[in-house]
C-alpha cells in the first residue's frame, strides 16, 4: 500500500544495480563484500539474521565470513536506505525501493515469519506531527504490527 506515488521495484541486477548507485550516492564504495551481502540478503523471502545472512557468504564465497562484518555492512546498508531492520526479529529485509525514502511498517506473522512492508506516509506522518508537538524530534520510524499472514490464517 503506497499513498502518494507508485514504487518501481526492481528485482535481479536491477535491484543490485539500484542499491549501488544509491550506496554511491550516499558517498559510500560498492565493495564485493558489500554486494555480495546484498545479494544474499535480497534473496531471502523473510527477514534474516547477521548470521543467516554471514552462513550464506560464508558458503558462496568457500570460506568462513564473521557476522559481526556483516552487521557492519548491514548498519552501513540500513543507514543508506539499501536495507530495513525489523527491530522485534533482529533481522533485517532488502529495501526494493532504495532510492525511495519512508518510514518502515512492517506486517509480521507470528505463524510463519513473513513480513510484508508497507509504504503508508500518511500513518507516519500522523506519527511524526504527534512527536514534533511534544518536542521530540523524530529521526526514523519502525512500525511492526504483529499478527497471522492471510495464508496462515485460511490455513487456521
Amino acid at each position: 500500500m503506497a499513498t502518494g506515488h507508485n514504487h518501481h521495484e526492481p528485482e535481479g541486477d536491477a535491484l543490485n544495480d539500484a542499491a549501488r548507485t544509491a550506496l554511491e550516492q550516499a558517498g559510500e564504495q560498492w565493495t564485493v563484500m558489500r554486494a555480495t551481502v546484498f545479494d544474499v540478503l535480497a534473496g531471502f523471502d523473510k527477514p534474516a539474521s547477521a548470521y543467516d545472512i554471514a552462513e550464506a557468504v560464508s558458503q558462496r564465497e568457500g570460506r568462513r565470513v564473521a557476522a559481526n562484518s556483516v552487521y557492519r555492512i548491514l548498519d552501513l546498508f540500513v543507514g543508506a536506505n539499501l536495507a530495513r531492520r525489523v527491530e522485534s526479529a533482529n533481522a533485517y529485509v532488502a529495501n526494493t525501493h532504495p532510492g525511495c525514502l519512508h518510514d518502515c511498517i512492517f506486517l509480521v506473522c507470528d505463524s510463519c515469519g513473513q513480513t510484508t512492508h508497507l509504504d503508508d506516509d500518511r500513518i507516519t506522518r500522523g506519527l511524526r506531527d504527534a512527536a514534533q508537538v511534544s518536542g521530540f524530534k523524530p529521526e526514523r520510524s519502525v512500525i511492526e504490527l504483529r499478527g497471522r499472514c492471510s495464508s496462515c490464517e485460511a490455513a487456521a
